[in-house]
């Protein structure tokens, strides 16, 4: 894969700054998603070796936004989102990342993450680049795979193919159906990457390569399907490693580091729930254990019926 020049641009297409909203558990504690710092975010994918910047937040851009008033002449960065939307009529949830938007296009999709359909229709109109991000972390049979299978080549033309939180069977599953789907396709079917990160660490770790000497020529290969993923696949270690990279970041609000927006009666319930459940705190890693273990099982039926068809 060459490009202008011969030139490839490289970036992580699926990471996360402290303004993805907050853990869905516990929420009590307000303990944020994520505690990166956007303008660390970008110093990071930077540092290694990402040639053009975004972050895609939970359903806000207001990560994007910050970095750009800080930095309102990077030329190298793009706004981004991670949308949640849902399947009408199916306990299923899908997750969208969407490249190089506007305020206003962030304000439009909100209403209509209620409806997948909806919200891929709208975003067709405006003619944003799109893809389904880790394609069976929430399908757990809610559908027939081959039905639900089908929707995704409806509704998608780009698929995160290597996410950084993901174990490698899941991404090679999904880079398989995809290269499968490409091979009798009519349009391009886009290949991406991401790291999926929720601390500094993981962060360029995984990443979408393309053709370019530009932002602007990055995203033009991408919509042409011009893209490889790349980088690390996910374990239960990494998974593990980014809840105690979180779990720290969160005990360090409490004590006053970095942005204070807790109330004192808040951080100290914080800081006494943090206390009586130190003795569980090896839990992180029995959790992501779990996890790795129901995926693999899963994915391993899901390749075993789809190579079936």
């Amino acid at each position: 894969m060459t490009g202008h020049n011969g030139r490839v641009l490289r970036a992580d297409l699926h990471l996360h700054s402290c303004h993805s909203g907050y853990a869905g558990h516990l929420r009590f504690l307000r303990a944020r998603d994520c505690y990166s710092e956007p303008s660390a975010v970008y110093a990071a994918a930077k540092a290694r070796g990402m040639d053009v910047v975004t972050i895609t937040d939970h359903d806000s851009i207001d990560g994007c936004l910050e970095f750009l008033e800080h930095h309102p002449d990077a030329d190298d960065f793009f706004v981004s989102e991670e949308i949640e939307c849902r399947f009408p009529d199916v306990d299923l949830k899908v997750h969208i990342g969407a490249y190089d938007i506007s305020e206003r296009i962030h304000r439009d999709i909100q209403p209509l993450r209620r409806n997948v359909f909806e919200a891929v229709a709208y975003l067709r109109s405006e003619g944003v680049f799109y893809a389904l991000n880790h394609p069976f972390f929430f399908f757990n049979g809610q559908l027939p795979l081959d039905d639900y299978l089908g929707l995704a080549l409806r509704l998608f033309s780009a698929f995160e193919v290597r996410n950084g939180t993901m174990l490698a069977a899941h991404n090679e599953l999904a880079e398989g159906i995809v290269r499968r789907w490409a091979a009798s396709s009519a349009g391009p079917l886009t290949a991406i990457g991401g790291s999926d990160s929720h601390t500094l660490r993981g962060i360029g770790t995984t990443y979408t390569e393309a053709p370019g000497t530009t932002r602007d020529e990055f995203l033009q290969s991408l919509r042409a399907g011009r893209a490889r993923a790349g980088g690390r696949h996910g374990s239960a270690w990494r998974e593990a490693r980014e809840i105690y990279g979180v779990v720290g970041r969160y005990w360090a609000a409490l004590l006053g580091a970095g942005r204070q927006e807790l109330s004192w009666p808040r951080r100290t319930l914080g800081l006494a729930f943090s206390a009586l459940s130190m003795p569980f705190e090896f839990s992180p890693l029995v959790v992501a254990a779990l996890h790795k273990r129901d995926e693999a099982r899963r994915v391993t039926a899901y390749r075993r019926e789809w190579e079936m068809q």
